[in-house]
């Protein structure tokens, strides 16, 4: 599936990393308190953050940074704030039941994310949060998800005109922690 990706966003193979980047998945999985995707995990192995486009920034968890990533998704800031303002629809934030579980978000403040239901991580659907307040489910993975909409296949409703483009730049962010 990351074959798919690459292909999709070619500019973003220069920044895999040869071997896996190391990140300790029982210790991130330990303090998120869930497994998660294998795809997002084989993608976290090759890749660092990635910023696509200077639009979208897919949050990878970073060797060293376990901890912090897991906290992130279990006390994320946003999602709270949304469901605090009922403006959820009727999605939760994680830790609850099948809740949210951010992995990206744009410069425009929309933000994607995983619905954790049903119990198989594998099963998870994307679920993104427009900047226009639209909730939208796709019933792929990350993996998929970015490869259908960089390849044209999936259209994501309520995103900028120009999104996701023809040719987007992609960069690697550090994967130094602190």
């Amino acid at each position: 599936m990351l074959e798919r990706l690459e292909g999709a966003l070619p500019g973003m193979t220069r920044w895999r990393l040869p071997g896996g980047r190391g990140v300790d998945w029982g210790a991130l999985e330990a303090g998120l308190g869930t497994p998660l995707p294998s795809d997002f995990r084989s993608l976290a192995e090759a890749y660092p953050v990635l910023s696509i486009g200077d639009f979208l920034t897919v949050s990878l968890p970073r060797p060293g940074g376990e901890e912090s990533w897991a906290a992130e998704g279990k006390e994320d800031e946003i999602l709270q704030d949304l469901y605090e303002m009922e403006d959820m629809e009727d999605y939760v934030p994680y830790p609850q039941p099948g809740g949210l579980i951010a992995w990206a978000e744009s410069s425009s403040g929309d933000v994607f994310c995983w619905r954790t239901s049903p119990a198989d991580p594998d099963a998870w659907p994307v679920v993104v949060r427009t900047d226009n307040a639209d909730w939208i489910e796709f019933p792929v993975g990350v993996v998929e998800f970015l490869a259908g909409v960089y390849g044209h296949t999936i259209d994501v409703p309520g995103m900028p005109g120009d999104f996701p483009g023809d040719a987007p730049d992609v960069k690697g962010l550090s994967d130094r922690v602190g």
